[in-house]
């Protein structure tokens, strides 16, 4: 078994070195807490399961861990039975469903559709037809969290939004579901990535 060499400076820092030998190396790191840097390779980007939105007045996904300071929530065709507004709400131990700062964009053929919203991250709903593109949650500072996005369907509308939420503590989950709370889904797909 070929040795293992860790080495310091005067600054602290601590560097791994690897065994010169063929294939590739591992290096197992134990479970704690801290940060772990590694120079030379990118971020890491962390893709959630995939959810069918098919059936359901509900999506919830949590479990994303507290050093996330980037999370995208993706849509593929997700639709609803119908025409009440979607709602994409976070939250750090329970979803929060106030204090969201923000509003919403779409195109029409006739005339814009605008307005803003305080419960969610809000985004218009036409029955049965399917959104894609994506909502993304950036941390700002502390607790806080920005957001913006754009959607697409087929019908040739395009859908904005933007908007910020105060938590009180690490989000820790996102939840999407219609305003009414009983529109079903069905159609689609959604899935985040956390970063």
């Amino acid at each position: 078994m070929s040795s293992i060499v860790l080495s310091g400076d005067t600054s602290g820092q601590v560097s791994l070195t690897v065994p010169a030998i063929a294939g590739s190396n591992t290096v197992t790191i134990p479970a704690g807490t801290g940060t772990a840097a590694v120079q030379g390779v990118s971020t890491n980007i962390v893709s959630g399961t995939a959810v069918a939105s098919t059936s359901g007045t509900a999506i919830l996904f949590t479990g994303i861990p507290s050093w996330a300071k980037r999370i995208t929530l993706m849509f593929q065709g997700v639709a609803t039975s119908g025409t009440s507004n979607l709602r994409i709400q976070v939250g750090s131990g329970s979803v929060t469903n106030s204090g969201y700062v923000g509003s919403y964009f779409q195109s029409l053929s006739s005339a814009p559709n605008t307005a803003a919203f305080t419960a969610a991250f809000e985004l218009i709903s036409d029955a049965s037809v399917g959104k894609n593109g994506a909502l993304r949650i950036n941390l700002q500072t502390g607790n806080t969290w920005v957001a913006e996005g754009s959607f697409g369907c087929s019908t040739g509308r395009t859908m904005f939004l933007g908007g910020s939420i105060a938590l009180s503590g690490s989000l820790d989950r996102i939840n999407v579901t219609a305003a009414n709370g009983t529109d079903t889904f069905n159609a689609g797909s959604i899935n985040i990535l956390y970063e």
